[in-house]
């Protein structure tokens, strides 16, 4: 349970106080700020929905934090490495190595269910099946809002959409996104995308399932440019098949009525910074998505984007220590500044 602060354009009147029950209604120079917990995403959803039935204009929706964990000035000590599709926290193990020994915290959550080896996962799919968009957000922001000041949030692939997300809810001091699928309204789709994701999508009754890779495909779609020896040790030690619900809702989510699980709202003018770091030969994700997710976000909040040669899994390309380094140094300057562009 967290409590949020939902702010409308406009003082609304008491009545709408029925509306929205549990919430409190204050007026706030022009603005309407209703405040309260609410239980999980759907719920979040729900409320939103219900503003935009009523034809009310929102203007943002971030979480109440706690004032004695609200540290924006203080550099942050922990980094929070959200794995993405098709792998699990594993994927990460040379970031963590990296950074640890730079002193920082450093904590690679795995989504519900996840939290086995790779082996497990491969073995019985059942969590995998399972697993939601609103579960995932849920756990991490309980991680994350347990904390004792805002940390640096860097996510791959789907990572790099719930970084976004965790941002846009006001978690984080900075945030970035590596490689990074694209949140709600980001139209590309490059033809290199299509046959990538077309092991998942070439049959609707994926979507209720949990759907791998074969080795070729994965290949094609994280490790193309690797050495074979090397692209398949990589393919043994972290692959896992994806969720197909997940996947599918993702790909529908321009052409469904209403908001899906991967909505930000890119007029939140309160947004941490953000960075983009895309691979110049990725093949799932290719620059021109980060390109344009990028550009989906307001230009009154820090966002950049930086291309580094290799593929998808470039959290394992050779010299994967210089984008860890840039990352963390871009995060590191950009921590506790104003969210605004200059």
């Amino acid at each position: 349970m967290t409590d949020y602060a939902v702010v409308l354009r406009g003082e609304i009147g008491d009545h709408f106080g029925l509306v929205f029950d549990g919430m409190r209604l204050e007026r706030v120079d022009g603005t309407t700020v209703l405040t309260g917990p609410v239980r999980d995403q759907a719920q979040l959803h729900g409320l939103i929905e219900r503003v935009q039935e009523l034809g009310l204009e929102l203007v943002s929706v971030n979480p109440v934090i706690s004032p004695r964990k609200d540290h924006p000035m203080s550099k942050p000590d922990t980094i929070v490495l959200i794995h993405g599709f098709w792998v699990t926290p594993r994927s990460w193990e040379d970031w963590q190595a990296h950074y640890e020994a730079k002193g920082y915290k450093v904590i690679a959550p795995a989504y519900p269910g996840f939290e086995v080896e790779v082996e497990s996962l491969n073995a019985d799919t059942a969590p995998i099946e399972a697993v939601t968009v609103p579960q995932i957000i849920e756990k991490l922001e309980g991680i994350i809002g347990g904390l004792d000041s805002p940390p640096i949030l860097m996510g791959h692939s789907a990572g790099g959409v719930f970084t976004q997300i965790l941002l846009d809810h006001g978690y984080g001091a900075v945030g970035v996104a590596i490689n990074s699928a694209p949140t709600e309204g980001v139209k590309r789709i490059p033809l290199s995308q299509v046959r990538a994701t077309f092991p998942v999508l070439k049959n609707p009754a994926n979507r209720h399932k949990a759907v791998g890779f074969t080795f070729d495909q994965w290949n094609y779609a994280f490790t193309n440019g690797f050495p074979e020896e090397e692209a398949r040790r990589l393919y043994d030690r972290y692959h896992i098949p994806a969720s197909g619900e997940i996947f599918w809702g993702s790909a529908l989510a321009n052409i469904h009525p209403g908001k899906d699980d991967n909505w930000v709202n890119y007029k939140n003018e309160d947004r941490a910074p953000l960075l983009f770091i895309s691979g110049s030969n990725d093949h799932l994700m290719p620059p021109s998505i980060q390109q344009s997710n990028a550009k989906h976000w307001n230009d009154k909040v820090v966002t950049e984007v930086k291309q580094f040669e290799g593929p998808h899994l470039l959290p394992s390309w050779p010299g994967w220590e210089s984008v860890a380094d840039y990352a963390l140094e871009w995060a590191e300057s950009h921590a506790g500044q104003p969210s605004t562009a200059a």
